[in-house]
């Protein structure tokens, strides 16, 4: 799928994004049914441990940009990681470049308020760029947390003219994660490009989720995750068959040695 096959699926059908960071995985997802792949800023937390997002930066993003692009041949969108976009236009270019030049197709951009000029002119250069508004975890510690968005009424208002800012600015689509599902249906019903839910419900045009957490390799227990898999046990059931394996001298057999 490419950025106009995306963008046309509004209303046709829905959308499956999930994150991948690394070759293992892409090799995998290369053989689904998945639309597309987000290198995300959340690589921090789940391949490096760290607390939050905030920590992410381009060189790591862009080095798993290219590990997800060796085996992955679908569209690929890399975030930009914390205050990206409060470089300088040069920096913030080359930012972009570093993602674009590892095998991004996209990038994504949390927020709008004071970045509108930097979307655009992305844009304008022909760089695809995903917006994300809500629960933006590199403003987590504005919101004093991992919270839901939007519950009043003035903050369900500011984000859903964030959106609308977006796709003024030419933003492909919108990401719209951990608000009310009667807002995130109120703002894809309102919007032209398609909306991609995470924590959002089921009326956006699509939804993404992080491998690991639908996969049952976090520990994380959040409400708008559906686990497919536990990949987390079954991994440990492995490792302890093959150290019994080893310690009873079942392994290696003759089919596993050279002669």
């Amino acid at each position: 799928m490419n950025i106009p096959e995306f963008t046309k699926s509004k209303n046709q059908k829905k959308l499956t994004m999930v994150t991948c960071y690394d070759a293992s995985f892409a090799a995998a997802l290369q053989k689904t049914e998945v639309d597309a792949v987000l290198v995300g800023d959340s690589v921090a937390m789940v391949v490096y441990g760290h607390s939050d997002t905030v920590s992410a930066t381009v060189p790591m993003i862009s080095a798993h940009v290219a590990a997800v692009r060796s085996k992955y041949k679908g569209l690929i969108v890399g975030d930009l990681p914390f205050l990206a976009a409060q470089k300088s236009q040069t920096d913030f270019i080359e930012d972009v470049r570093a993602l674009m030049s590892a095998g991004a197709n996209a990038v994504k951009l949390e927020g709008v308020d004071g970045l509108e000029t930097k979307v655009s002119s992305l844009v304008q250069a022909g760089v695809p760029v995903m917006g994300h508004v809500g629960l933006t975890p590199q403003f987590v510690n504005l919101f004093g947390g991992f919270r839901v968005q939007g519950r009043t009424a003035e903050a369900e208002k500011l984000i859903f003219e964030q959106a609308l800012k977006l796709q003024e600015l030419g933003c492909f689509s919108v990401v719209l994660e951990c608000v009310p599902e009667g807002l995130a249906k109120k703002t894809t019903e309102a919007l032209r490009v398609p909306t991609i839910g995470i924590g959002a419900g089921v009326s956006t045009d699509g939804q993404i989720l992080v491998l690991q957490d639908m996969l049952g390799l976090s520990d994380l227990n959040l409400k708008f995750v559906k686990k497919y898999d536990n990949l987390k046990d079954r991994t440990i059931n492995a490792v302890n068959a093959y150290c019994a394996d080893v310690q009873k001298k079942n392994f290696p057999k003759i089919e596993n040695t050279f002669v």
